[in-house]
């Protein structure tokens, strides 16, 4: 009689083929009406990138010129001057960080060597810097026109 109750309970432990087909079918079925919902993080990617680059050149562009303000050497009021943020000297036009890899790239901490496409042109009237994520997820920093104009922010968001 014990032995029979040994092996009955031997019998009862795990699960079934069929149980175990069943779950594999629902957790397909589960996975079909999610999918859709995580399948478009490509283009939420793309925006979090282009809002942190537009941030980190919004912050510099802040910092730079409240550095620039607080040197004594230099001149906010010039087309070309410099001024020295985290050890780094960074190119700027009229106390603002120019557009090119020593200004605003520099002054943001912006790693362009891994981007798919930057751009930049400095001087001009005024120059520009363009960092392109995608094809419709750019950002655009217009350098400041003249000692009187900050710089300012552009760019396609569409980012899909």
């Amino acid at each position: 009689m014990k032995a029979m109750t040994a092996i009955a309970a031997r019998k009862e432990k795990g699960f079934t083929l069929i149980e175990l087909v069943m779950v594999i079918v629902i957790l397909g079925i589960l996975a079909a009406f999610a999918l859709p919902r995580f399948a478009d993080f490509g283009g939420d990617a793309e925006s979090a990138t282009r809002q942190g680059i537009l941030g980190a050149m919004k912050s510099a562009s802040s910092i730079t010129r409240a550095a620039c303000l607080a040197s004594s050497t230099c001149d906010q009021t010039a087309a070309t001057s410099s001024v020295a943020l985290d050890g780094a000297s960074v190119n700027l036009e009229f106390g603002y960080p120019a557009p090119s890899a020593g200004g605003i790239t520099s002054a943001a901490q912006i790693d362009v060597s891994n981007a798919p496409a930057y751009t930049a042109t400095a001087g001009g009237t005024p120059g520009t810097a363009t960092f392109t994520i995608d094809s419709d997820c750019t950002v655009i920093y217009t350098a400041a026109a003249d000692a009187s104009t900050p710089p300012t922010y552009t760019g396609d968001d569409t980012c899909s």
